[in-house]
């Protein structure tokens, strides 16, 4: 069994938390607690890389992911 590391990012909304994985596109998921959806990204992950093992395909990660905040004016 082979370890891998991604990002996830998790944003509040009114109706719970939506969570993505920049390196997997279109791997995504929500929960109505923080607990819940960091174990869903975790299962839509380990699918999603499974998926794209067993179709021969290679999974790259990232080295590094910077994420920041920014004010722009409008």
């Amino acid at each position: 069994m082979k370890i891998y590391r991604f990002s996830v990012v998790v944003e509040k909304s009114k109706d719970g938390y939506f969570v993505f994985c920049p390196e997997l596109q279109g791997c995504y998921t929500q929960g109505d607690t923080y607990e819940e959806s960091l174990e869903n990204i975790k299962d839509a992950i380990r699918l999603h890389v499974e998926d794209r093992l067993e179709s021969g395909e290679e999974i790259t990660q990232s080295e590094a992911i910077s994420l920041t905040s920014l004010e722009v004016s409008v």
